[in-house]
Order: C-alpha cells, then sequence, then structure tokens
C-alpha cells in the first residue's frame, strides 16, 4: 500500500488513526478492555468521522489485539434516569450515522468478540470482513439491558428480525462461519487477515469513481426500500447525475478504448 501518510491532526487517546494514500485506518484501541466501547470512545470515533480529510476515499475501522469490540463497557455503565438514557442512546445513534452516512465506503475487519455495542457499530460499516476467529452474540437480555446504538434497526436487515431476537432471548452465539452464510459478514478470510483483506478492498474502492460510491452509498439503501416505481426514479435519477460526471465520463471513454484495442485486428 505504501508508506503512511500523516494523520490527521486531531489527536486521539482511544483511537489509533493512520492515513495510507487515500484509505485511513480507525483502530479501537483499548485492547485491555476487549476494545469495549464506552462514551469517550463513541465521542472519538465521532469526531474522527466528522472531519475525514478531504483526500480520504475510504476507511477500514478494526480492532487493536485479540477482538474487534466486546460492546459496551460495563463498569463505566451508571443509572441514569429516562430523559438521560434517551439522550445517552440517540448520542451512540448518531455516532453511527456518521459511520453508515459517512460520505465513503467504510469496511469492518472484525476478529475475536464482536458482541453488543461492537456488533451495532460493525452492522454501520458496509462492508464487514471476519476472521475465524470473530464471534457475533447479543448478550442483553441477560444482561437486562436493550440494544441503544441503533442494532434494532440495522441488524435485522442483515440477518432478519427473527434471527435477532433468538440472539437477544437465548444469549446464542454465531461463529465466523455461521456468521458470514447468515448475513453479518460478507467476507470470511482465513486468521490474522481480515486488516490485510480490508485494506485491499479499501484500496480498490478508493479508485471507483466518488460520486459513484456516493450514490450506492446514499441512494441504495433508500431504492432498495421505496416502492418500485419511486426507486426505478431514483435510480433513473442517480443513473443521469452519475453519467453526466467528468470523471465517469473519462472512464467510460478509457473502458471503450481499451474494449475497442482488444478486438482491434493485429
Amino acid at each position: 500500500m505504501g508508506n503512511a501518510d500523516s494523520a490527521p491532526a486531531q489527536a486521539f487517546a482511544l483511537l489509533q488513526i493512520e492515513q495510507r494514500g487515500a484509505v485511513l485506518t480507525v483502530g479501537l484501541n483499548r485492547p485491555a478492555k476487549r476494545n469495549a466501547l464506552n462514551d469517550a470512545i463513541i465521542q472519538e470515533i465521532g469526531d474522527c468521522f466528522a472531519g475525514l480529510p478531504d483526500d480520504v476515499r475510504a476507511v477500514v475501522i478494526h480492532g487493536l489485539g485479540d477482538n474487534f469490540s466486546s460492546g459496551l463497557d460495563l463498569s463505566e455503565l451508571r443509572e441514569r434516569d429516562a430523559t438521560e438514557g434517551l439522550v445517552h442512546s440517540q448520542t451512540w445513534h448518531r455516532v453511527f450515522d456518521r459511520i453508515q452516512y459517512c460520505r465513503v465506503p467504510v469496511i469492518a475487519a472484525l476478529k475475536g468478540a464482536v458482541i453488543g455495542g461492537g456488533l451495532e457499530l460493525a452492522c454501520a460499516a458496509h462492508i464487514r470482513v471476519a476472521e475465524p476467529s470473530a464471534y457475533f452474540a447479543l448478550p442483553e437480555g441477560q444482561r437486562g439491558i436493550f440494544v441503544g446504538g441503533g442494532g434494532s434497526v440495522r441488524l435485522p436487515r442483515l440477518i432478519g428480525v427473527a434471527r435477532m431476537m433468538d440472539m437477544m432471548l437465548t444469549g446464542r452465539v454465531y461463529s465466523a462461519t455461521e456468521g458470514s452464510a447468515y448475513g453479518f459478514a460478507q467476507y470470511l478470510v482465513d486468521a490474522d487477515t481480515a486488516l490485510a483483506k480490508a485494506l485491499e478492498l479499501a484500496e480498490k474502492i478508493a479508485s471507483n469513481a466518488p460520486l459513484t460510491n456516493f450514490a450506492v452509498l446514499q441512494a441504495l439503501p433508500l431504492i432498495a426500500e421505496a416502492n418500485p416505481q419511486t426507486g426505478l426514479l431514483m435510480e433513473s435519477l442517480m443513473a443521469t447525475v452519475a453519467q453526466s460526471d467528468q470523471e465517469a465520463k473519462r472512464r467510460i471513454r478509457a473502458f471503450l478504448d481499451h474494449k475497442t484495442a482488444k478486438v482491434k485486428p493485429t
């Protein structure tokens, strides 16, 4: 991938951030806590995604150490009244929305624990790559709490409501192999290679036309949930905008020239 460029100017205490060309890596840096999520790291994730450098065209989020994230840091859990609880949950929603609705694609490299809030964080990414060590769980039912980081919205769209209900009611744990089959992750790779694969995908994605990437991220989910006629109209509008983009025109010309050269008689 080449030498790393300088990281964004802002300093982060709980994230390890590195920019390599057009790809930004965001590492959850609480390995002693299995990268458990507390308010401080959630704030840093939000700040990071709110201030992506202009030249970043893809992001990889991963966990330092042996785990992606073990979820909510229960050691810092405190009682909140109804208003405080609502505001706290909506803070997580806003941060994870910044990932889901990021201007560039986000890839999550998963290993070890991907549970609770860690699974909610992974669900906000657009592509998930899992190692054999990864396992997925929602232990909220056993802990007397409920998902609060958007998991009830995002995860059922990946695996279905019934499967999520089973996880929360029974504490069922899915392995990486099961997870890749059921939709938790799109890629299952060898041990210790999830980050490398995520970086490989990020480099490839970063080379796409930015407007096309943006349309895939922002329009495609809306089209999928719209009624067919609305979806078709939105598709036509996005196709028109994308094809009018100067970089898209250049890419189309280059493709046609390459195709013509291949069939040209010698």
